[in-house]
């Protein structure tokens, strides 16, 4: 009985120790597993801009994984000032170890939960948090891509006068307004002639009512071209040249796309009847790539906390597309991207 009530004893305690073992595997094994939440800037999952291009890389990305939409991964809208600390803490609180941010609105709200969450895994595209070892920072060198679609404003302008519409005031949309002043004042001076920029700001990233007026205001006054770099603010831009081209005896006017190929945005009817394209151009921005390879990262337990990525043409990062540029400006495009990418031409941020 002795021997019997002793092998008992025994027997229990090997099962309590694989027990504990299995749930400390279980719970290593959840934390390891990544459950990632994409928080987007103003404008919303469709803005046909900035944070449509991120979601279609990071959702591409999800899937080839395996995962799931909504349980391993998701997006989370941000509408309100408000919502970006709201938005930041809903994901710590449902479950997910990795938050990505969209905005670098948000990165109060990102270094906020970082410090309260330090065995959480953050990103910030867009903006930089610097000094966090859980915070991952991603930005382009906008500036790069805006000076190129300079170059081929410069190239195609017939009024010498072209505009610039920004969202809001701060680092990022300065880097745009910069690179493309720049662009078209070097492009000027190659072709011998004096072209005036237009610079005005929305103060919104989702008021295409607004981003019309102005677009009107900027046409009305000579204006042929415009780029903006607004989110869905720009939609008004895209509507208010539309209804311009359409109109009869009217001369053909420009916009210029950003952050994805905005050229299905502006095909319109002439009043002829003949199908017609009025986006110039569009500034690519590889935010899906950027998001993606964060992802990739948690992914692989390698995650770059601290780490500060940046992206320009020579990384792929931007770039700007063929659109209905002309040859002489495809050529003057050519010419200043080749020299970014060998480093015989900075571009300022501001």
């Amino acid at each position: 009985m002795m021997k019997l009530l002793r092998l008992a004893m025994f027997l229990g305690s090997v099962l309590l120790l694989a027990s504990c073992g299995q749930k400390e595997a279980q719970t290593t094994e959840e934390k390891d597993t990544p459950k990632i939440a994409l928080v987007l800037g103003f404008g919303g999952v469709d803005d046909r801009s900035f944070n449509q291009a991120g979601w279609e890389g990071f959702k591409d990305w999800g899937h080839e994984k395996g995962l799931k939409e909504k349980k391993d991964f998701l997006y989370i809208e941000t509408n309100q000032p408000q919502d970006n600390s709201t938005n930041v803490n809903q994901a710590v609180e449902n479950g997910f170890n990795t938050i990505i941010s969209l905005s670098y609105l948000q990165a109060d709200a990102i270094k906020e939960a970082a410090v309260a969450n330090p065995d959480l895994d953050f990103a910030l595209v867009d903006g930089e948090i610097e000094d966090q070892k859980n915070v991952v920072s991603a930005t382009f060198k906008d500036q790069e891509s805006a000076y190129l679609a300079g170059i081929a404003a410069a190239y195609t302008t017939q009024t010498n006068r072209v505009g610039f519409i920004g969202g809001m005031e701060g680092p990022v949309i300065q880097r745009f307004e910069t690179g493309f002043e720049n662009g078209v004042k070097d492009g000027a001076k190659a072709l011998g002639k004096e072209i005036t920029v237009d610079s005005r700001y929305a103060a919104s990233y989702d008021a295409p009512d607004r981003g019309k007026a102005i677009a009107s205001s900027m046409y009305e006054e000579g204006s042929d071209i415009i780029y903006q770099a607004a989110g869905s603010t720009g939609a008004g831009v895209f509507q208010e040249a539309k209804t311009r081209n359409e109109r009869e005896n009217s001369q053909k006017i420009w916009v210029i796309g950003v952050d994805r190929d905005q050229n299905d945005e502006g095909v319109y009817q002439t009043p002829a009847g003949q199908e017609d394209n009025f986006t110039l151009t569009s500034t690519l921005k590889n935010v899906g790539a950027a998001v993606s390879e964060i992802a990739e990262a948690r992914y692989n337990q390698k995650f770059p906390g601290g780490d500060h990525l940046v992206f320009g043409i020579k990384e792929a990062g931007v770039d700007l597309t063929e659109g209905q540029l002309n040859e002489e400006a495809l050529q003057a495009v050519a010419k200043a991207k080749e020299r970014i990418i060998a480093g015989d031409l900075t571009i300022s941020e501001n």
